[in-house]
């Protein structure tokens, strides 16, 4: 059975991946979806070309993964796509996040990086030649960022560990491509706080055309996804700048 797994699918990208691929993987036999909201992921049947399997379940929770677990060994599937796309940001500074909810920044870094990593290691044994990877980092990876700076390092994790990835599966012959998309017009601001930031609005995107890019760039074997020129641009200035100077240009002190 040829399938695919999406975390973090009852909403935002992880739902718009769902919606998308069997467009572009038309010999799926099942998409096996993961988030805490079923009655979210009961709609996807109607908005997917491929039968839906539901796994409800929290990635904070040690349940989920007992239950993928279980489902992998009995079923032995072969997984073509693993998309990890669950994860959430909090913005505002350190200090004023704590004070806000003590426990959210270290919950992100559980979600963002953790849950990412333990849902790609029980998959893996299950991946084959031509199975692609995509894990959802972000353009915040690129370099620190103040009032973010937790979202930031997680995906900056995410990031390093795609790629690194990447080079351990190549003899496999299994891609992986870490997508870093800048403000997305999903529902994650409502738990991060809305930008602040007049620049960030800006160049706020759809989530359409970032999983669109996403699955073309998977299926091209790329290692990075980047949409839009903002973003591209932004890519680049944080392979020129010092991190000083993109510190001190987003509000921080060098």
């Amino acid at each position: 059975m040829k399938i695919a797994v999406v975390t973090g699918a009852s909403s935002g990208i992880g739902r718009e991946f769902v919606k998308q691929m069997g467009h572009f993987y038309r010999n799926l036999d099942e998409i096996w979806v993961i988030a805490r909201r079923g009655h979210r992921l009961q709609e996807l049947n109607q908005l997917s070309r491929v039968p839906i399997r539901i796994l409800e379940g929290d990635l904070l929770r040690e349940e989920v993964y007992e239950k993928l677990e279980k489902l992998l060994r009995e079923e032995a599937p072969d997984i073509r796509m693993l998309v990890n796309g669950a994860g959430f940001g909090k913005s505002g500074t350190v200090e004023d996040i704590l004070e806000e909810d003590k426990t959210a920044q270290a919950e992100m870094i559980e979600l963002n990086c953790t849950a990412l990593s333990r849902i790609t290691f029980c998959c893996l044994p299950c991946l084959s030649r031509g199975s692609r990877i995509i894990q959802m980092a972000s353009a915040a990876a690129f370099s620190p960022q103040p009032s973010f700076a937790v979202y930031a390092a997680t995906k900056a994790y995410v990031l390093s560990f795609s790629r690194s990835l990447r080079a351990e599966l190549k003899r496999r012959g299994i891609y992986v491509t870490a997508v870093c998309p800048g403000p997305v017009d999903t529902e994650f601001f409502r738990v991060s706080g809305e930008l602040d930031n007049p620049l960030k609005k800006l160049v706020k995107v759809r989530p359409q055309g970032v999983v669109r890019k996403a699955l073309l760039d998977s299926r091209a074997g790329k290692d990075i996804s980047v949409y839009g020129l903002p973003m591209k641009c932004a890519h680049a200035a944080s392979k020129l700048l010092p991190h000083r100077l993109i510190l001190a240009f987003m509000g921080g002190k060098p």
